[in-house]
């Protein structure tokens, strides 16, 4: 806070030959003025990062004096050509009410929804869903590493490359999390096709070869390719629950929330209804 304030002087100074307020100081010098709209030297507090220079300071207050009075020359002209028939006190109503009750609501989501979906119920979701997830690119399981031509043990990395049982995995996980540019040994995850070819030399995968690229070994100046496809999904299939998981927990967490504040509403009504703080004046 010291330190904000010396700041503060220092900008009132600078500040002062261009003002032409000599005879205000400290954080109410005035920085600049606007069709009756005043900015302060009080209002940039929290601005200044730690250890800045006078010089610095004072970039940042130029940048924001600059910024405010185009925002303040906008604001004004705004409000120079308002449509007659806009109601302005409204507006500012209806959004306060709007964020009140948004943020009550999301107030009531986190302490009632309940977040957990079973694989019970993903598995309901899939199947009653599953037709509206065709596939509109290839997708893979597989195994894939990317290792730089210079890495070391690569008799080791062949070996257990060659033999893909639980212990080599292991083996090739903590490998590649040391020299891998980029590795995927988990074989219940999907991947586009076009993403996987991103990292592998022009031409070497695509969605068009990738049937009759199963598995394979190739090399460039600076990088070695492992590829061994484990499972393919064509375009126009449908897509695999695990592929789209994370989007069927979303829809069903808003499925959840959305009869959540549903009930929330009956709830109020009906009780207010009972404690006659309603009055109707429709048949």
């Amino acid at each position: 806070m010291q330190r904000f304030w010396i700041l503060l002087a220092m900008a009132s100074l600078l500040f002062s030959c261009q003002m032409g307020k000599g005879k205000e100081n400290g954080a109410n010098r005035l920085l600049a003025k606007a069709y009756g709209k005043e900015l302060r030297v009080s209002e940039m507090e929290g601005m200044f990062p730690p250890g800045i220079s006078g010089e610095d300071s004072l970039l940042i207050i130029n940048a924001y004096v600059q910024r405010w009075i185009r925002e303040t020359l906008l604001l004004h002209e705004a409000e120079r050509n308002l449509p007659k028939d806009l109601n302005i006190d409204k507006l500012v109503l209806d959004y306060r009410a709007s964020l009140i009750k948004n943020n009550y609501e999301q107030v009531l989501v986190e302490q009632l929804l309940d977040s957990t979906i079973t694989k019970e119920e993903l598995q309901e979701f899939y199947e009653r869903n599953k037709d509206q997830y065709q596939l509109e690119t290839p997708i893979v399981r597989c195994y894939f590493i990317k290792v730089p031509s210079s890495a070391p043990e690569q008799d080791s990395l062949n070996r257990w490359w060659n033999n893909p049982n639980e212990r080599n995995l292991a083996r090739l996980n903590r490998y590649c999390d040391r020299y891998a540019v980029a590795h995927i040994l988990n074989d219940s995850t999907w991947h586009r096709v076009d993403e996987l070819a991103s990292a592998m030399p022009e031409g070497t995968l695509s969605v068009d070869n990738i049937d009759s690229r199963r598995e394979f070994r190739q090399s460039d100046d600076s990088f070695q390719y492992f590829f061994r496809l484990l499972e393919l999904r064509n375009s126009r299939e449908i897509a695999p629950l695990a592929y789209i998981e994370s989007q069927a927990r979303k829809f069903i967490l808003h499925v959840r929330k959305t009869k959540l504040l549903e009930q929330k509403r009956e709830d109020l009504y009906e009780v207010a209804m009972r404690r006659k703080e309603v009055q109707l004046f429709t048949k």
